[in-house]
């Protein structure tokens, strides 16, 4: 929602929600659902990383191990190899990087290598990785996976023939048949009456047959943990009650063969459940399920993991939640957990919609292909965003970048303040300076509030050129950083600023604008940095910004940039040149 006051603290970085944040999956795996083998070689994984980054994406969710429905466990060690090299690289390009581990060991080698959030799918719920978490600085994200539908117990059908008659000659029988049992039994056993010995079927008045209720013990099954409960009542029909069917056996050794691993047991059980037709005799009065019960569960395990993380030692703002859409649920109950969003927003922590391209998308958009389901996955995003979700977890980075600045550009009034540095060293200086000025306050979207003086100050970087005139200039925007950068360099070559690749680097230029700064925006990537990570070192940008803020040095020390001293800067300021 707009104006969202909750902050997520991640390390080193702290991400507002005045503007939903797109999380970027990238899957180093094999396997994965709908992108499986894309991006497995560490150097493709690494640049499609940057692409999502340099599209719109805030945050990269990084994961070694596919956790799809029926998925095959893996090592920590080879999971470590996967995602390391990707975790490495794109933190040092200055990205918020979310490391997707169940395991302790994983979480720490990436949070070393520059991983800022550990995206736990099994919600924390290893003592192990509470006790690494509370020492570190990242921020977490608590997902809830299990199932979510209460135990039911079914029953043959029963037929009875409630008639007093019937019932005084089925009792006259029955006392009968007793007494001839007793008396071929041995006399040790007369003592007492065997438990568990069926009764024989009765015929009562009409021919109808009374068959024995099921009182017997329940079939044995896999013992789900705590929050993964039972499968629903409609996973099973009540044939399967007396007589399970054939795939019933290889489920429970599977389990049995993997004892410690309940996620991968789960998602079995899911995969299962996907695939097989449940018939049933009793139709359903509305089309969801009630969602009181599956909200107790999914809230009441999220803010118990949430409290247990608190009370460890982990600081509020630095938990986030999800419910995990997909794990051990029906589409039906996917769906009610979604139109709850706002419940589960209303707990106070940041909250992931973590949607993305999931069977429950499929089944109302009705797309197969999980390829495919990228418009229906912004669909789902838009109404979770509606409700109060904070980020959306999303395979399509570009793609949804760009429906989010659409909907939010109409929907969403919201101006926030940036500084742009501008240049010039070739032609009139000063003029040019001026004339970017003026096109910036025809930025759709955007307008000019302030102007610093123009500055003149020595060559930086490259020395054997003249010298610059400077200024800074403060605007107000509603377009998000990357669109905004955009209009910035059609400016550029709009007044003829040379960026080919035979232009030397920071060589003269006829004009020169950098995006230094923007309320609420923490970037990484190639194309663009926020805050600029040269802006501590630059003499020609921090005297013009004097004009325009008390005391910038702090100002930026206070947003996580270093700020060298005055002697050790580059482009020192030599003298002013005018007013804008």
């Amino acid at each position: 929602m707009a104006n969202d006051s909750k902050t997520w603290r991640c390390g080193k970085y702290e991400l507002s929600f005045d503007r939903p944040r797109i999380m970027g999956v990238l899957n180093v795996t094999p396997d994965s659902f709908s992108d499986g083998g894309e991006h497995f070689d560490p150097d493709a994984a690494i640049e499609y990383g940057l692409a999502m980054l340099d599209a719109g994406a805030d945050i990269i969710d990084v994961g070694g191990e596919s956790t799809r429905p029926g998925f095959t466990p893996v090592n920590p060690d080879e999971e470590a190899r996967r995602v390391l090299p990707v975790v490495r690289a794109l933190a040092k390009e200055g990205a918020i990087v979310s490391i997707d581990t169940r395991h302790v060991a994983v979480a720490k080698a990436a949070v070393r290598c520059g991983a800022s959030i550990v995206n736990d799918v099994t919600g924390f719920t290893d003592p192990k990785m509470v006790e690494f978490v509370k020492t570190s600085t990242c921020g977490v994200i608590v997902m809830h996976a299990g199932e979510v539908a209460a135990p039911a117990r079914t029953h043959a059908t029963v037929q009875l023939d409630t008639s007093a008659a019937a019932f005084v000659a089925e009792k006259a029988r029955e006392a009968a048949a007793e007494a001839a049992r007793e008396a071929e039994k041995p006399a040790r056993r007369r003592r007492g009456k065997l438990l568990g010995e069926p009764k024989p079927e009765a015929k009562l008045p009409g021919g109808v047959v009374q068959p024995s209720l099921p009182f017997g013990e329940p079939e044995p099954t896999f013992e789900p943990s705590s929050e993964q409960e039972t499968p629903a009542a409609e996973q099973a029909t009540a044939a399967e009650t007396v007589a399970p069917a054939p795939e019933a056996a290889p489920a429970a050794t599977e389990a049995a063969s993997e004892p410690n691993d309940r996620l991968a047991a789960m998602m079995r059980r899911s995969a299962r459940r996907e695939e097989a037709y449940v018939p049933t005799s009793q139709l359903r009065r509305f089309t969801l399920p009630d969602s009181a019960p599956i909200m107790r569960r999914v809230m009441g395990f999220l803010s118990d993991q949430a409290r247990t993380l608190i009370h460890a030692g982990v600081s509020r703002d630095r938990i986030c939640i999800d419910p995990g859409p997909g794990f051990g649920k029906s589409a039906n109950e996917d769906i009610v957990i979604q139109r709850e969003t706002a419940k589960m927003a209303s707990l106070g922590y940041p909250l992931m919609c973590a949607v993305s391209r999931k069977r429950f998308v499929g089944a109302v958009s009705g797309v197969t292909e999980a390829a495919e389901r990228d418009a229906a996955t912004f669909g789902v995003c838009l109404g979770a965003i509606q409700a109060g979700a904070n980020i959306v977890r999303v395979h399509d980075a570009a793609g949804f970048a760009q429906f989010l600045n659409g909907y939010w550009a109409v929907a969403k009034p919201q101006p926030r303040r940036a500084f742009v540095a501008v240049g010039s060293n070739l032609g009139h200086r000063c003029d040019n300076i001026r004339a970017a000025r003026e096109m910036i306050a025809e930025i759709p979207l955007t307008c000019v509030s302030n102007s610093s003086k123009i500055y003149e100050s020595e060559p930086a970087y490259e020395t054997r050129q003249d010298a610059f005139a400077n200024a800074v200039i403060e605007i107000k925007t509603e377009l998000a950083p990357l669109v905004l950068l955009d209009e910035l360099m059609k400016i550029e070559a709009e007044l003829g600023r040379d960026r080919s690749k035979k232009a030397k680097a920071n060589g003269p230029r006829t004009i020169d604008l950098d995006l230094l700064w923007m309320d609420g925006e923490t970037h990484g990537g190639k194309k663009l940095r926020l805050p600029h990570p040269l802006i501590g070192e630059r003499d020609f940008v921090l005297v013009p910004l004097e004009d325009l803020m008390h005391d910038p040095a702090r100002f930026f020390r206070y947003n996580g940039v270093e700020v060298k001293e005055p002697e050790d800067r580059v482009g020192h300021i030599v003298g002013e040149l005018g007013r804008m």
